[in-house]
């Protein structure tokens, strides 16, 4: 899913209906947990998703409501299990959701984000909540790096800065935190969440024939962004490939050559044959890439193995971080199984490394 911060420059001319509705808090048994954000547009959900359900509209409701009287809330909900109110979600737990009447108050803080993310620079989102009245909260925002300390007015930037640098540090893309600050000469308290947001992972995709289209379309569903690579014009094109960010048509060996790989990128090569397969292959061996994997036959993949291994272009210790054949065995027939196999993968590694 693209990054939720990024879809509001697509709404500014819609200013006066947008509500912005984040999970900043959950205990228990939740539907999300937080850093989940929805975008509503005049009590309408058109982006996002903070669980669904029950609470979803209740919030979309109360989303109506705000944008009429501009005032922003943070909502609690008891997810009681014991309830005997068919109206009620039951799943046992606690969740607290900032709901933001006026989100593009920090366009340009969502403008330094976007910018940051282009140049490959994760950051941490800083949101500052103080209550106003009894039912009526303010919000404030900054965008911070390594490299741009944050400056949240009224509380301590030092304290923050030391979150951000370790968050950072971290490189736990779910690490959502929240502080308690006091503000001198304030009455209230102010809350702070800092929310670590790192470019999108890439997923690079050899060949682009039926199962590469298909898992270009499972890595978009999944948040990748998603390259795809292969030397035929009537296969890479926009038209054949609907999901991916970006394609390349040339020569698949040298492309992978100077494909960039760390551990932010994800590999699964489906090429049209074994030669083009090593030939994907090779430039990955003792790669940092956080994922390789190739599909074959078990024969298939005991031949490159052996080929690779006798001309020396892997150790066994670097073949072993292959995996291959590609995808969880979920007794996959067609070719979307496969690529919903692929990416079951995808997300087991993915979510290990978080």
């Amino acid at each position: 899913m693209k990054n939720i911060y990024l879809q509001l420059a697509e709404y500014e001319t819609a200013a006066n209906g947008l509500v912005l509705a984040t999970v900043v808090a959950a205990s228990g048994s939740t539907p999300q947990k937080p850093g989940s954000s929805a975008l509503f547009l005049n009590g309408r959900l058109i982006a996002g998703t903070i669980g669904g359900g029950i609470v979803e509209n209740k919030v979309s409701l109360y989303a109506a409501k705000c944008v009429e009287a501009r005032e922003s809330a943070l909502l609690r909900f008891n997810l009681d299990l014991d309830t005997d109110d068919p109206e009620e979600a039951v799943c046992g737990g606690t969740l607290s959701i900032l709901v933001d009447s006026d989100p593009l108050r920090s366009s340009q803080v969502f403008r330094e984000m976007a910018e940051s993310l282009r140049a490959s620079r994760p950051g941490v989102l800083v949101t500052r909540v103080v209550p106003w009245n009894d039912s009526t909260i303010l919000i404030s925002r900054c965008w911070a790096t390594t490299e741009c300390e944050p400056h949240v007015p009224g509380n301590d930037d030092d304290m923050i800065a030391t979150e951000v640098i370790q968050m950072l540090s971290d490189g736990v893309r779910a690490g959502y935190h929240m502080l308690e600050m006091t503000i001198p000469g304030e009455q209230h308290p102010a809350t702070v969440f800092l929310e670590p947001v790192f470019p999108p992972q890439r997923l690079i995709i050899a060949g682009a024939g039926h199962v590469g289209r298909a898992v270009a379309r499972q890595g978009r569903i999944l948040g990748f962004e998603v390259t795809v690579i292969d030397d035929r014009h009537e296969y890479a094109n926009s038209q054949n490939l609907p999901d991916a960010d970006n394609i390349i048509v040339r020569d698949i060996g040298e492309a992978m050559r100077e494909t960039p790989k760390d551990s932010g990128t994800y590999i699964v090569i489906v090429t049209r044959g074994h030669s083009h397969d090593a030939e994907a292959l090779r430039p990955c061996i003792g790669s940092e890439a956080a994922y390789v994997g190739m599909m074959g036959s078990k024969v298939k993949v005991a031949k490159m193995h052996e080929d690779f291994i006798l001309k020396g272009w892997a150790t066994e210790e670097q073949w072993e971080r292959i995996y291959t054949p590609i995808g969880i065995d979920i007794g996959s027939q067609t070719v979307e199984e496969i690529a919903v196999s692929i990416a079951a993968q995808l997300i087991i590694k993915r979510g290990n490394r978080q």
